[in-house]
C-alpha cells in the first residue's frame, strides 16, 4: 500500500546547522502522528519542508506517490493538503464565516477554475465546517474579538475546507487552556478517523500527544531519535533524557 505522505532523507541546513537531518517517515491515511521534540529540534522547519514554504537541501516529499518536493504551498493546498500554525492566521476584520468562505473559494477555483458557487450553497458549506468544530454559533463574530482558543478552531475549519487528506497541525493547541486543548484535539481526531484524513501534528502538550497519537516521532537537533508507539516512545531511555524527563515517570 502507497503510504499517503513519505519523508524521505529530509535535509534542511541554516550555515553549518542541519535542522532537519536525514528525516524519513510514512503516514497513512487515517493515521494520527505526533512529532515531538525539544524546541529548536527541527519540527516547524520539517513542516515548512512538507509544505513548499521552504526547500529541501535534499531528499523527498511524496503525496500519495507524487513528488512534491519543491512545490509551492499554494500548489500543495490544491493537492489536498490543509494546514494549521503556531500563530492563527485569519482575517481579522472580517466575520468568522467570511474566513471560511474564503477558504471554500480558494478550494472551488482549484476544482473548476473560474468558476464560483452561488452564495447559498458557498454559505451552507461554511456553516457546515463551523459546525463541525463547534463554532456554529459564532459565525458572525469578527474573527479579530476571538478568544484565542476560538481562533484555533476557526483555523481548523479553514483548514478543512478543501477536503483535504493530509492535515498538517504545527502546535495546534499552543496558548490554549487545558480543557481547550482536550476538547480541539478530540475533535479533530473524531473528523479525521471519520474522513479517513491523515493528520500530522507537533505539540509539547504530553497528555495530548500520548491520547491522539497513533504513533510518535521525536526529533533531537535535526534528527530522528526515536518512532512508534506512544507508550514505547514514552519508555524510551534515550527520549527520557532528552525530552521528556520526570515526565516519563509520572
Amino acid at each position: 500500500m502507497i503510504p499517503l505522505l513519505q519523508a524521505e532523507a529530509l535535509v534542511k541546513s541554516w550555515g553549518g546547522v542541519r535542522a532537519v537531518d536525514e528525516v524519513s517517515f510514512t503516514l497513512a491515511p487515517g493515521e494520527m502522528l505526533a512529532l515531538i521534540g525539544p524546541n529548536g529540534a527541527g519540527k516547524s522547519t520539517c513542516f515548512n519542508l512538507l509544505n513548499g514554504q521552504l526547500q529541501p537541501d535534499s531528499g523527498r516529499v511524496r503525496l500519495l506517490g507524487q513528488d512534491v518536493t519543491g512545490l509551492r504551498p499554494r500548489a500543495i493546498w490544491r493537492l489536498g493538503v490543509g494546514r494549521t500554525f503556531q500563530v492563527t492566521a485569519t482575517f481579522g476584520s472580517m466575520s468568522v464565516l467570511d474566513n471560511v468562505r474564503m477558504a471554500l473559494l480558494s478550494h472551488h477555483r482549484r476544482l473548476f477554475g473560474l468558476w464560483r458557487p452561488a452564495d447559498q450553497l458557498m454559505t451552507r458549506e461554511a456553516e457546515v465546517l463551523l459546525s463541525r468544530v463547534g463554532m456554529a454559533d459564532q459565525a458572525a463574530r469578527p474573527s479579530g474579538v476571538l478568544a484565542y482558543g476560538e481562533l484555533k478552531r476557526l483555523e481548523l475549519a479553514m483548514a478543512l475546507s478543501n477536503h483535504p487528506r493530509l492535515l498538517l497541525m504545527d502546535e495546534p493547541t499552543a496558548g490554549m487552556a487545558p480543557s481547550e486543548r482536550v476538547a480541539l484535539m478530540a475533535r479533530t481526531a473524531g473528523i479525521a478517523r471519520d474522513a479517513g484524513i491523515a493528520v500530522l501534528f507537533t505539540e509539547h502538550d504530553m497528555d495530548v500527544v500520548f491520547t491522539h497519537a497513533d504513533r510518535v516521532l521525536v526529533l533531537d537537533r535535526g534528527r530522528l531519535i526515536a518512532a512508534g508507539a506512544p507508550e514505547a516512545v514514552r519508555a524510551d531511555p534515550l527520549v527520557r533524557r532528552i525530552y521528556l524527563g520526570g515526565l516519563a515517570d509520572a
